[in-house]
């Protein structure tokens, strides 16, 4: 789930992504699925991206692995955000995996200290890989990808990226994020 935008979904929105999927199916509450994925624990992760439409990063849990053939991940960001166009033109991220030290950062990168798009980058130590996605040096894992795909499903974009370069750092605690906290794993 990407926190650029804790708006909720208008109900126009959420009737037609239901209408394409499903006709006359039956659909959770935006409000209670809110609430239920608050529930799931998942690391915070900080995508970035650089290229010709500038330097951008957002706080996200929405990652996964999708393949190791070859090694590909997915990466969710809510269309209403601002760094959505960035990333389809710059058609590069980084999945920077977060230390548990490195909560501010994780604020920082979420919009919630009313610093935005390529000034949060002075904050943290930052290198570029193979893609020129920006790589926190201190990021547990550091995944630099080229988008391979982007599907729009309901308000969200789903990028697919081949993963060219991984980072590891030294291992020590995971932040997570977990019934809207954060945790230390």
């Amino acid at each position: 789930m990407s926190w650029i935008d804790n708006s909720p979904v208008s109900v126009w929105e959420r009737d037609q992504a239901v209408a394409a999927a499903a006709p006359g199916a039956p659909v959770a509450e935006p409000a209670m699925f809110r609430e239920a994925m608050s529930r799931l624990g998942a690391a915070v992760h900080i995508i970035t991206t650089s290229g010709q439409a500038g330097r951008a990063g957002f706080t996200a849990t929405a990652v996964a692995s999708v393949s190791d053939s070859p090694p590909t991940v997915l990466v969710c960001l809510n269309r209403k955000s601002q760094i959505t166009p960035v990333m389809r033109e710059n058609k590069v991220f980084c999945v920077n995996t977060l230390a548990s030290s490195e909560e501010e950062l994780a604020n920082v990168f979420a919009g919630r200290t009313g610093v935005f798009m390529a000034e949060r980058f002075m904050r943290g130590d930052w290198i570029a890989l193979e893609t020129g996605a920006p790589v926190l040096t201190n990021a547990i894992a550091a995944l630099d990808c080229r988008v391979l795909e982007m599907k729009s499903v309901a308000t969200h974009d789903i990028y697919f990226g081949e993963v060219a370069a991984i980072r590891l750092a030294n291992a020590e605690k995971a932040l997570v994020y977990h019934a809207r906290a954060y945790k230390h794993v």
